[in-house]
C-alpha cells in the first residue's frame, strides 16, 4: 500500500516536473539553468497572463524600480495565442510564435532582468489544473526570490479578462505556498530553498473602459509615479505589433493617465493596518 501511495506520489512529481519544461518555451529557457541572483538587491516580480499584459498594466513601475538598480522579472502564462488580432498569423500556434517575439521585444525595451513565458492556453485560463499552474510559478519565485511581487486581482483589472482574473489567483497561491517547505518539497536543492514574498500588490486604477462587463476593482493603497517612464511604457506596448488595432485605445486610456501605475496590497509579512505609499518596496528588508 505505501509503495502504491509513494509511487503514486513519486509520479506526479515527474509529471509536474514535465510541465514546467514542456510550458515553459523560448525566453523561459534560461529558467532551467542554476541561477544566483544578487541576495542584496532588490528583486520585483510580475505575473501576467498576456503579452502586453507586462507593458499596458505594469510598464511604468517595471521601467522605475529597474532604472533604480532593482532586478525585474515578468512570468507571463499565455503566449496569447486566441487573441482576437492575428497580425497576419494563418494559425494559433504561427500566432504564439510571434508574440513570443514581441514579448521578447517589449522586455528588452522595459529592461526585463528574467522574462519568461509560458505555453498555457490562451482564453482557457481557468480550465488549467491548478496545482501544475502553481507548482510552475513556485518555482519561478523560489528562483528569482522577489521580495514584492505584482500581479492582477480578481476582478482582472480595467480590461476584466477573465484569464488576468486567474492569473492572479495562481499568482497569489504561488506566493504563500513558494515560502513554505511542505509545499512542493520535491523543487528544493542547494540552490533553490523556500522563499517568502515579502509584499503582493495587486494591479488597479481609478477608472474602467466604458461598456465592458461590470469590474469592482480594488481600492488602491500604493500610488506609483511613473511620469519619467511613460513613453518607454508606451513603446513597449507598440512592440507587440500584431495586436497594433488595440493602439488608439491603450492611448486613449493611459495618455490623460501618465503620471501614475495604482496598486491594492494584498499581503504583507509586516502586517498591521494598510497605508497609502507611493513605494511599492517601502519597508521590505533588501536582504531576504
Amino acid at each position: 500500500m505505501l509503495d502504491a501511495v509513494y509511487g503514486e506520489a513519486f509520479s506526479w512529481r515527474r509529471i509536474l516536473r514535465a510541465d514546467v519544461k514542456s510550458a515553459a518555451h523560448g525566453l523561459s529557457r534560461c529558467s532551467n539553468r542554476r541561477i544566483r541572483y544578487n541576495l542584496r538587491m532588490l528583486r520585483l516580480m510580475c505575473v501576467t497572463a498576456h503579452p502586453d499584459d507586462e507593458a499596458g498594466g505594469f510598464g511604468g513601475t517595471l521601467l522605475k524600480y529597474r532604472a533604480a538598480g532593482a532586478e525585474t522579472s515578468v512570468v507571463c502564462l499565455t503566449p496569447g495565442q486566441a487573441a482576437t488580432h492575428r497580425g497576419g498569423a494563418k494559425s494559433d500556434r504561427e500566432l504564439a510564435e510571434i508574440r513570443k517575439k514581441e514579448f521578447a521585444a517589449a522586455c528588452e525595451i522595459l529592461r526585463v532582468s528574467r522574462p519568461v513565458i509560458f505555453d498555457y492556453p490562451d482564453g482557457q485560463l481557468y480550465l488549467q489544473n491548478l496545482n501544475r499552474v502553481v507548482y510552475a510559478l513556485t518555482l519561478e519565485i523560489r528562483r528569482f526570490r522577489p521580495q514584492v511581487l505584482m500581479t492582477f486581482g480578481a476582478d482582472g483589472g480595467v480590461t476584466g479578462h477573465p484569464d488576468h482574473g486567474v492569473a492572479g489567483m495562481f499568482a497569489s497561491l504561488a506566493s504563500q505556498w513558494a515560502g513554505r517547505n511542505n509545499r512542493y518539497a520535491d523543487q528544493l536543492a542547494s540552490d533553490i530553498q523556500p522563499h517568502r514574498t515579502q509584499k503582493l500588490y495587486y494591479g488597479t486604477a481609478d477608472f474602467v473602459i466604458p461598456g465592458r462587463q461590470p469590474i469592482t476593482l480594488a481600492p488602491h493603497s500604493a500610488s506609483i509615479d511613473v511620469k519619467a517612464h511613460f513613453e518607454e511604457k508606451v513603446a513597449a506596448f507598440k512592440a507587440h505589433t500584431s495586436q497594433a488595432p488595440l493602439f488608439p485605445l491603450f492611448e486613449q486610456n493611459v495618455r490623460n493617465r501618465s503620471e501614475k501605475e495604482l496598486f491594492h496590497l494584498v499581503a504583507s509579512v509586516k502586517g498591521g493596518p494598510v497605508r497609502q505609499e507611493t513605494d511599492l518596496f517601502e519597508g521590505v528588508d533588501e536582504s531576504a
